[in-house]
């Protein structure tokens, strides 16, 4: 109870409060700038957040994430063009119903969907963390390395493109993560003689260079299209028809939110997945699927509760196991360990101030989420306005003095180039990101729990003799058969394309 009490007594003061909004209006605007990412987002807060403490920290990128995941319905509606990946599905309703002379109705609609999801979602994140990490404490060295491989091959192998890119991008963040000295022997290891590297990456420039700075060099080559705003657009819609709209929909509303849930704590599924999964459902569901993709207040709902929702669900992993949900909260796991602080079973026991914190910061983010995007609508759609050769240079420089400022040496500028250049070339050969990441973060973990299991038993069948261990194997062999045969259909349809285009 002491606990919570002084969680309560360091998130409600007006610095952290105005830390939370600052990061729900960075990240609207974020979400609702098609091109734009939350991850991109997330990534140039980083810098800031070293120099607060944990909580605060956490909470300006927990303000990010929730704010951009809501942010990317309002193009996703008003234009038909997703503000951010997870919301894309949202286009297939949201739009119609504007074309339809709905503006107020999909915004507001969109807008409470996503405030009940993370709401939901928060609530399950709370009962269902700690359990889990009560149950991880049993753990052993074979069971945390087990876990982690089970990570990163389900990251691999539910990540876009095929099987094999994900794997591969994988062992390469963990062959990143083994630069600097030997944690046992202290043995130099693919440093090249550079003093720089006898600690290893830094954190900080590699993250923003693999997804913020990669990001604008896409948005250069090929920069969005501008969104038009019409000043006369009517975005508002009476709240009695809102709530009434709302409380007939309380069954999708309450299944989406479970399914955005349940896919966040998936490692890689995330909510531009649980987005797509949950409208599919609603729609199977629906008495009145005909009116799917027509403008129907069902599609929004659907999709956008299980949007926001995933992201309590990502946190679950996190929190309870130390394994990231996904790339935001890759990045925020990242932060935590810039700060000596070690996600996992024991960080509910250590910090349980941070944890709690943690909670009421999510909540707390919803609520301004709501506040600020139903107030705010028509400046975002400005602000959406500005010139990419506006915002490029000026998020440009934010990369560079963000990744400047972990050490004040120019070494980490570099890092962040070499590492922008590298996100850049696997984006466009279609490797996906996020194992690389993973690898990275996870790679010291996998190596300490590897060594110690094998410093205590040098028997690898101790892996599949200890009930836990096996079964998180099995899983991770799973996982890699599933994105196998994910593969094999995804390319059938190719072959045969290829075999009528050969015929005629």
């Amino acid at each position: 109870m002491d606990s919570i009490l002084l969680s309560f007594e360091s998130i409600l003061n007006i610095q952290t409060i105005l830390i939370l909004l600052a990061g729900v209006v960075a990240g609207i605007i974020v979400g609702s700038i098609p091109g734009f990412t939350i991850t991109m987002g997330v990534a140039l807060t980083l810098p800031f957040s070293f120099s607060m403490d944990p909580v605060n920290g956490i909470a300006l990128m927990m303000g990010v994430q929730v704010g951009g995941s809501a942010g990317g319905l309002i193009t996703s509606c008003l234009f038909g063009i997703p503000g951010t990946p997870s919301s894309v599905a949202t286009t297939f309703d949201g739009y119609p119903m504007v074309k339809n002379g709905e503006a107020g109705k999909a915004l507001a609609i969109g807008l409470w969907s996503s405030f009940i999801g993370t709401i939901i979602s928060g609530i399950i994140l709370i009962f269902t963390a700690p359990i889990l990490a009560e149950w991880a404490l049993e753990f052993g060295p074979w069971e945390m390395f087990a876990l982690m491989l089970f990570g990163i091959s389900a990251i691999a192998s539910l990540s876009d493109g095929s099987l094999i890119k994900g794997l591969i991008s994988g062992m390469l963040g963990i062959l990143f993560a083994l630069v600097g000295s030997d944690p046992l022997t202290a043995i130099p290891r693919f440093t090249f003689g550079m003093s720089e590297l006898m600690s290893g990456f830094n954190f900080l420039p590699v993250l923003i260079g693999l997804f913020a700075f990669s990001q604008l060099m896409s948005d250069i080559k090929r920069p969005p299209a501008p969104v038009p705003f019409n000043e006369a657009s009517n975005v508002s819609y009476p709240l009695p028809k809102l709530l009434k709209d709302m409380w007939s929909s309380g069954t999708n509303v309450i299944r989406s939110s479970f399914i955005g849930t349940l896919v966040g704590i998936l490692p890689a599924a995330g909510g531009s997945i649980a987005n797509i999964l949950s409208y599919d459902i609603a729609k199977k569901f629906s008495r009145k699927s005909h009116e799917f993709g027509k403008g129907t207040k069902e599609g929004i709902i659907a999709a956008e509760s299980a949007n926001n929702s995933s992201i309590g669900g990502s946190f679950v992993p996190m929190l309870a196991f130390g394994i990231p949900g996904d790339a935001v909260t890759a990045m925020m796991l990242g932060a935590l360990l810039i700060h000596g602080i070690q996600p996992g079973p024991l960080l509910m026991e250590n910090q349980p101030v941070l944890v709690y914190g943690i909670f009421i910061s999510f909540f707390l983010a919803a609520f301004l989420m709501l506040i600020v995007q139903s107030l705010g609508i028509k400046v975002f759609l400005k602000i959406n306005n500005i010139p990419q050769h506006v915002l490029i240079p000026v998020i440009l420089l934010l990369c560079v003095l963000g990744s400047f400022a972990v050490n004040n040496r120019m070494f980490d500028v570099w890092v962040l180039l070499a590492f922008g250049l590298i996100g850049y070339w696997m984006k466009a050969n279609l490797f996906p990101l996020a194992p690389f990441i993973l690898g990275i973060i996870l790679g010291p973990m996998i190596e300490e729990n590897l060594r110690q299991a094998i410093s205590v038993s040098p028997d690898l069948t101790t892996f599949f003799t200890r009930p836990i261990s096996a079964v998180l194997l099995v899983m991770a062999a799973a996982s890699l058969t599933y994105g196998i045969i994910s593969s094999m259909k995804q390319s059938k349809p190719n072959e045969y394309e290829q075999e009528n285009k050969e015929s005629a």
